[in-house]
């Protein structure tokens, strides 16, 4: 079969969204002080297709300076509620302006489709306008103490300055729940992208520019994190590190951070159950325990990776998923016939074809995939990976306790509600869950007791701008998005006024 005629380079809108220069410090868009770049690869070709500046330590350091500055001197921090809810809003238009070529970027950046793509940037317009919204309606709060001469109140104020580092899977779309909550509260900010897939941001902070956020607030460097990472996240100027990716380097985030106190708001991923009873409706969990772990080639943190299913049903079940995942068509994200896209990259690719080994080796028995597509339309150069499936699986091995993220389902099972409810809480993570069942009571039973930030019952991955996102354990701490997510970049300060003062007398004035 013939390849699609598909363009795999950056075109006139791509370059104009993206520039000649890619940091931005202190409003001015620059090259890497020892002109250094880095080459990104489209995952469906393995070729390269752009070619980006790579910070150094100084120029992290310039743009922890440059947001320093610029909080300290107020101008964005003392800015009106309403005039920073109005830039929130433009950057919002702009989003809806330039969502193909965004979306594009996003695709040729991490593989995924570009249907994926759209849809990730329509949520990062939700966003800016809901924190646009609650910025508005957010008020003080005050509090009764017994004193009519006393007006006591709670206030929130902008933390100051953040480092936000967001993953290389939704790069756009984690950046935006960190960018729009910080602009928000108006606090400055030092955004990184993952050095993998950048471009989508560098856009946007381009579109943040133009919509009018001032020189200084927003700063964007990109690099290899164990060349600036240390930097960024070691410094008494910063006050607040958000970041999200792998439980290793959040923990040594989380560390770092600790000798400055630096508050620290951290999003590790997930090793996330769907729990299906029998009595649950077949046709849509077999649908979205699908979508749930294929979706994005299973490059989701919130991915349903373990089937926990009942005996009664789990052989006809595994069997449907089976039948199912044959007919899910891998290929280029831009190709639109393509229901999900190729891993990242080389490593990635290398990380599931290990999985699957050790998979194999512990016993585990693979119904489905396991190795790329058999398929002679997909260019070679791809780092392509079929659906996976693992039946008979157990709670000791890695693909059951890892996150694997990628396209791997495991499959365990179950025959009672205590057992299920084990399961889906045996382990460090606690992220998110699905439930499904026909008995809404047993189902309110397990969304109590599954000791998960998200739990969906019967549905799965939906997510809103206004409900927090987070994990429990391993999985992190902190929230992000509603009234908790804004609150993460905001500090409480406790005004006591009292408006009619009079001597405290508690020492006795005595005359000499």
């Amino acid at each position: 079969m013939a390849q699609p005629d598909i363009s795999h380079h950056l075109g006139p809108s791509d370059s104009r969204l993206i520039g000649d220069a890619h940091l931005y410090i202190g409003g001015e868009w620059r090259g890497a002080r020892d002109g250094g770049t880095r080459e990104l690869t489209n995952p469906a070709t393995g070729e390269v297709f752009a070619t980006v500046d790579e910070a150094t330590a100084d120029d992290a350091r310039a743009a922890i300076s440059a947001a320093r500055a610029t909080f300290d001197d107020g101008e964005w921090s003392s800015t009106s509620v309403t005039e920073r809810a109005a830039v929130l809003r433009t950057i919002a238009d702009l989003l809806v302006r330039d969502k193909a070529t965004l979306a594009r970027l996003e695709t040729l950046d991490t593989g995924k489709t570009l249907a994926e793509s759209v849809i990730d940037v329509d949520d990062v317009e939700s966003v800016f306008r809901y924190h646009a919204a609650l910025i508005e309606t957010s008020a003080d709060r005050l509090v009764d103490v017994g004193d009519p001469a006393v007006v006591s109140r709670v206030i929130r104020e902008p933390i100051g300055v953040c480092v936000l580092i967001a993953p290389w899977n939704y790069p756009l779309l984690q950046m935006s729940w960190k960018i729009a909550p910080a602009l928000a509260a108006g606090a400055t900010v030092v955004a990184k992208p993952s050095e993998v897939t950048p471009l989508s941001t560098i856009a946007f902070v381009r579109i943040c520019e133009e919509a009018g956020v001032p020189p200084g607030v927003l700063n964007l460097v990109q690099g290899a994190g164990p060349n600036i990472g240390p930097v960024l996240t070691d410094s008494p100027d910063v006050d607040l590190i958000s970041f999200t990716g792998g439980l290793t380097t959040g923990t040594s985030i989380a560390q770092t951070a600790a000798r400055h106190v630096t508050k620290v708001a951290l999003e590790l991923g997930g090793k996330n159950p769907h729990i299906v009873f029998a009595d649950a409706d077949r046709e849509s969990a077999v649908d979205h325990v699908l979508t749930g772990v294929f979706l994005h080639s299973g490059q989701v943190c919130s991915a349903g990776t373990r089937l926990i299913v009942q005996d009664d049903i789990a052989d006809a079940f595994v069997d449907d998923l089976v039948e199912r995942a044959r007919h899910i068509r891998v290929g280029d994200g831009l190709d639109p016939t393509s229901e999900t896209g190729p891993l990242v990259s080389r490593t990635q690719l290398d990380k599931m074809a290990a999985y699957v080994r050790s998979g194999i080796e512990s016993g585990a028995v693979l119904r489905h995939g396991g190795g790329p597509p058999d398929r002679d339309d997909l260019h070679p150069g791809g780092f392509w990976f079929a659906p996976t499936i693992f039946d008979h699986c157990t709670r000791t091995m890695p693909i059951v306790r890892e996150e694997t993220f990628g396209p791997i389902l495991t499959v365990e099972r179950f025959t009672s509600e205590a057992q299920a409810l084990a399961l889906g809480n045996d382990t460090s993570y606690g992220l998110a869950a699905g439930v499904r069942t026909a008995d809404i009571a047993r189902g309110e039973r397990m969304v109590r007791r599954l000791r998960h930030g998200t739990v969906w019952l019967n549905d799965f991955g939906h997510y809103t701008p206004r409900a927090e996102w987070g994990g429990f354990g391993a999985s992190g701490n902190g929230r992000e998005l509603g009234p908790t997510g804004l609150a993460e970049y905001q500090e409480i300060k406790h005004v006591w006024h009292n408006t009619s003062p009079t001597p405290a007398g508690w020492f006795t004035h005595r005359e000499p």
